[in-house]
């Protein structure tokens, strides 16, 4: 048994294939309680976010000898999900799209509700999406951070198309104006700050 560190791009299901457990025995063990209260999502931790990793517990299945026996490794695989929207916020239904996930190609098209989904390795690291006759949509798998955080509110702001750079942690005159451009476009007070209610609403039209 250890803590681990979260580094970016960790999220419970790729710590937990590292260490060859299931998600659920990192994410609901009672050394994580507090981290689970905080984070609320095993797939949006913060870099120095420090999670207990137990001991794998051994188990013995009984068997006859001088037989072959066949045991099968349980794996979660991670879920993907996205949803396309156009400019007016409505959904982008029958895109066909390719889907690169680590160099694995999936195609598929979005459903009514501009909505699709694939089952994915769970310690993917990067992928692409690339919606037919349009540009690749870069994919940082893991890489989202908590909407308390600053760095979250602006990653979540610019996967919604706001103008945001993404890559500070500063409040500066930019993410203000995007913030107030947020709010003013969800009826909320134009504070030009990430308050709770700003942050709820974010986090409700990003779906995470």
């Amino acid at each position: 048994m250890a803590d681990y560190t979260v580094r970016q791009g960790d999220c419970i299901s790729s710590i937990s294939a590292r260490f060859g457990l299931l998600p659920e025995s990192l994410w609901d063990h009672p050394d994580n309680a507090q981290l689970k209260e905080l984070r609320g999502d095993m797939n949006v931790l913060y870099p120095g976010d420090v999670l207990f990793v137990p001991d794998k517990a051994e188990k013995t299945e009984p068997g006859a000898t001088e037989q072959k026996h066949r045991f099968r490794k349980k794996n979660t695989p991670a879920v993907l999900r996205i949803q396309l929207l156009d400019a007016e916020d409505n959904p982008r239904s029958g895109v066909s799209y390719t889907l690169d996930v680590d160099g694995r190609l999936i195609s598929g098209t979005t459903d009514a509700d501009g909505i699709l989904e694939h089952s994915i390795p769970s310690d993917a690291r990067a992928g692409r999406l690339i919606p037919q006759d349009e540009d690749a949509i870069p994919l940082d798998l893991g890489g989202l951070d908590p909407i308390d955080t600053l760095t979250g509110v602006k990653q979540r702001l610019s996967n919604l198309g706001y103008d945001c750079d993404e890559t500070t942690d500063t409040l500066d005159e930019e993410a203000q104006d995007t913030l107030k451009a947020f709010q003013k476009q969800y009826e909320l007070e134009e504070t030009g700050e990430p308050d709770q209610a700003t942050k709820d609403k974010l986090q409700e039209i990003h779906g995470s």
